[in-house]
């Protein structure tokens, strides 16, 4: 198998995994839920109301889709267009997992290896406002353009903590490579003092860093309690009022397919990416394919606890108020996040790692 054919497999199987667990996210939402609920939750389409998603899909597919008379009817359509693509193609630069062996040759499971793997994430979600914002302004309609005014302030407020955090890590790794920001949290002594290999992960010396990325994440995907770009009780459903069928439905799919990027590219920057406990000796010892296989499972099953997490806040605390989101972003996260940076800077300085 030649470097072309394997990448273009790669890509596929990328894409179906975005897709399916983007729509299971949807079940897994309500399950969770109707847990914390006490009720039951999805229970008809399926056993365990496992085919809801594909009942779901069937019906935005077949519902009525209509374009309100006074709409910019191109942008109207790139809105939801824009939010899908970006949402995908951000996870081109993920490294899925360590390496697979086939006839001989290696292949990194990662679909374009780039130096600045970091940036291009970065660079993509500040993009996907634009779906946002041109869907919210083509609609026509002021609950519309208001929800999008939201999204837009909101996001770029809280890119910059973001930003923030992430700086501590490149410094850390010396590389906005997240291939090479996954390997410096292979080996090495955990706080200088004991080897697992592995386990060298970047939260046990960065746990400030990851809380303001995750808030901040939670913030760039507008998740509870961040979710004041679509609050019903407020805009009704906000930037996305206007839309049906299909088009809201590539929304809906986006927010899902952002969660699973943004816990993944979390997964890499401070959980290790695809390293798990004993990975050099399961590689040294059964081969480089079960090492790489285990890798996977290792990256997604951290994903997924991820995604699980950010389902059980949103389930468990109440939206804020405008004010208090912004309070928060500007006034308490960014000053924490640069005097992280400075502590960090002071510390590698001290010790040189």
């Amino acid at each position: 198998m030649d470097l072309l054919t394997f990448k273009v497999i790669l890509v596929l199987a990328l894409f179906l995994l975005s897709l399916t667990i983007a729509a299971y996210s949807t079940w897994a939402e309500r399950k969770v839920a109707s847990i914390m609920q006490d009720r039951i939750g999805p229970n008809r389409a399926g056993p365990f109301g496992l085919l809801q998603p594909l009942a779901d899909g069937g019906k935005f597919f077949f519902k009525e889709d209509f374009t309100p008379a006074n709409a910019e009817k191109f942008l109207f359509v790139v809105g939801p267009a824009l939010v899908m693509f970006i949402s995908l193609i951000t996870g081109a630069v993920i490294p899925w997992g360590k390496s697979l062996n086939i006839g001989g040759v290696s292949y990194d499971l990662q679909v374009a290896n780039i130096d600045v793997g970091v940036l291009f994430i970065i660079g993509m979600a500040s993009i996907g406002v634009y779906g946002i914002m041109i869907g919210g302004w083509a609609s026509n309609n002021k609950y519309s353009l208001l929800g999008a005014i939201r999204a837009s302030s909101q996001m770029i407020s809280y890119e910059l903590a973001m930003g923030l955090a992430l700086l501590s890590i490149i410094m850390m790794s010396g590389s906005l490579d997240l291939k090479v920001i996954t390997e410096t949290q292979t080996t090495g002594k955990l706080w200088g003092l004991i080897h697992i290999d592995g386990m060298n992960w970047n939260i046990f010396y960065q746990p400030l860093a990851f809380l303001i990325f995750m808030v901040a994440a939670l913030a760039e995907t507008n998740r509870h309690p961040f979710d004041l770009p679509e609050c019903e009780s407020e805009l009704v459903t906000g930037y996305s009022t206007e839309y049906s069928s299909m088009k809201l439905g590539l929304y809906m799919f986006g927010e899902y397919v952002n969660m699973f990027i943004s816990n993944a590219f979390m997964v890499v920057l401070f959980f290790g990416g695809y390293n798990y406990p004993g990975i050099e000796w399961v590689t040294e010892h059964w081969g480089e394919n079960t090492a790489g296989i285990l890798s996977i499972v290792a990256f997604l099953a951290k994903t997924i606890i991820g995604i699980l997490i950010f389902m059980w806040i949103r389930w468990t605390l109440p939206r804020f108020r405008y004010d208090q989101l912004m309070h928060l972003g500007w006034k308490t996260l960014i000053p924490l996040a640069v005097l992280n940076l400075i502590v960090t800077g002071a510390l590698i300085l001290a010790f040189g790692h």
